[in-house]
């Protein structure tokens, strides 16, 4: 199943309603989940095979309706497969290419670096004027100014 950009596929796949990177995650593990049991069912009911004339014949270990086993199982795997490439096709494309993406992600780090630096900077004011009071418990200053370093970093972001 192939879609074009312009096309939007359906993504109802009994997922329930979640954004696409979310649903491509459901979906490996959908694929996962198959692919194991796929792995388990054919190891534990497939029937044995003499793999050398120098060794006796195995013993028959009749299994009902194995034939169907695998036809099925790898229905599933297809269907799975498929829905995840259909998944993929339905993300928005990156804007800019891969170069303004790696410019953006280092916009992000520095931006993160100075409000981390800010952080460091208000709890190290906060430790200068005295974390604690003579109880031994945190005092009115060092609250204030930990909660004013906290404000300060989410309401620059």
């Amino acid at each position: 199943m192939v879609f074009s950009r312009n096309e939007k596929p359906n993504l109802d796949f009994g997922i329930r309603k979640m954004d696409i990177i979310s649903q491509l995650q459901e979906q490996v593990d959908l694929i996962a989940s198959l692919a194991f049991n796929t792995i388990g069912t054919l190891q534990r009911d497939a029937p044995p095979v003499r793999l050398s004339p120098n060794y006796p014949e195995p013993p028959a270990n009749p299994t009902e309706d194995f034939a169907d086993q695998p036809k099925l199982m790898s229905a599933a795997l297809v269907k799975a497969a498929k829905q995840f490439d259909a998944l993929v096709a339905a993300l928005p494309l990156a804007e800019g290419g891969e170069e303004a993406q790696l410019k953006r992600i280092a916009e992000l780090q520095a931006e993160n670096d100075a409000v981390g630096q800010e952080l460091q900077r208000q709890l190290e004011a906060a430790d200068e004027i005295g974390n604690f009071n003579a109880s031994g418990g945190p005092n009115f200053y060092s609250v204030l100014l930990i909660f004013q370093a906290f404000s300060c970093t989410f309401s620059s972001t």
